[in-house]
C-alpha cells in the first residue's frame, strides 16, 4: 500500500482550515462552517486547546481534525502544513482568523510610537497571515475551488479612518489598525497573483465582536455575538464574491 498517499482521515469536501479556532471568534468561525458541511481542521497553538474544539464539534455530529500551529513559529507553520499534506493530501479553504489587540490592555496604549507593540501585533495579525498562507499554499492549489479568507476589521479602512462620520474614526489603535489595513494590502496583492490558480481571496470584517480579544471592556460593550459575527465570516467563505474584496455584514467595504 502506497502509505504515503493513504489519506485513510479524508473528510467530506470541501475542507477548510481555521487558524485560532480553539475560542472565541475563531472557535464559533469553526463550528459555523462545520455546521454547513464543511470538514473543519481546528488550529490552535497548543495541541490540548484544538484536541478540545474538537472534541466539541464531534459531539455535534460534525467532522474535525486538530492541527497545532502557531502563527508566529515558522517551524510549527511549516510542520502544520506537512501534517495536513500527509494526512489529508489537499485544502480547500484557508481562513487566516488569528489576531490580537494588545493596546486593547496594554498600559500606555495610546502612545502611538511604541514599536515592540507594533512589531508584536503585525507579527501574529499581518506576518501570521502570510506564514500560514505561503506554507498552505501547495495544498490549495490541489483543491478544484480554493479560497483564502483574512479576517480583518473596518478599522483597518483608511476609508472610514478618515471619515469623520465613520462609528470607526475615533478610535486610536494605530499597531491593530496598521495591521490590518497591511492585511488588507495583502489581500489585494494575493487576489492578483493568484488569479490564475483560479484561487479566490477575500478580506472580512465580522464586526465589533464579543471576544477576549480587547478585554473585559470589550466584551461589555461590543454588540455581535461570536456566533453572530462567525455568519458573517463563514458567507464570506461561502460565498459566490469576486476576487479581491472586503466585505462585512452589510456589504462591501471601502479600503
Amino acid at each position: 500500500m502506497d502509505t504515503e498517499h493513504d489519506h485513510t482521515h479524508l473528510s467530506p469536501r470541501p475542507l477548510v482550515l481555521v487558524t485560532g479556532a480553539n475560542r472565541g471568534l475563531g472557535r464559533a468561525v469553526a463550528t459555523a462552517l462545520a455546521q454547513r458541511g464543511y470538514g473543519v481542521l481546528v488550529a490552535a497553538r497548543r495541541s490540548r486547546d484544538a484536541e478540545d474544539a474538537c472534541r466539541d464539534l464531534r459531539a455535534a455530529g460534525h467532522w474535525a481534525d486538530p492541527v497545532v500551529l502557531d502563527v508566529t513559529s515558522q517551524d510549527s507553520v511549516t510542520e502544520a502544513a506537512e501534517e495536513v499534506r500527509r494526512s489529508h493530501g489537499r485544502l480547500d479553504v484557508l481562513v487566516n482568523n488569528a489576531g490580537i489587540l494588545p493596546e486593547a490592555t496594554a498600559p500606555d496604549a495610546a502612545q502611538p510610537m511604541d514599536a515592540d507593540l507594533f512589531r508584536h501585533t503585525f507579527d501574529v495579525n499581518l506576518f501570521g497571515a502570510v506564514r500560514t498562507t505561503q506554507a498552505f499554499l501547495p495544498l490549495l492549489r490541489v483543491s478544484a475551488d480554493a479560497r483564502i479568507v483574512n479576517v480583518s476589521s473596518r478599522m483597518g479602512s483608511l476609508t472610514d479612518q478618515g471619515d469623520p462620520r465613520s462609528p470607526y474614526h475615533s478610535m486610536v489603535l494605530p499597531a491593530y489598525q496598521t495591521s490590518k489595513a497591511a492585511l488588507n494590502g495583502v489581500t489585494v496583492a494575493m487576489a492578483k497573483a493568484l488569479r490564475g490558480d483560479g484561487i479566490r481571496v477575500s478580506s472580512v470584517c465580522p464586526g465589533w465582536v464579543r471576544t477576549d480579544l480587547g478585554g473585559a471592556a470589550n466584551r461589555a460593550a461590543a454588540p455581535t455575538s461570536a456566533a453572530e459575527a462567525a455568519e458573517v465570516v463563514a458567507d464570506v467563505v461561502t460565498g459566490d464574491l469576486e476576487t479581491g474584496g472586503f466585505h462585512d455584514a452589510s456589504g462591501t467595504i471601502a479600503w
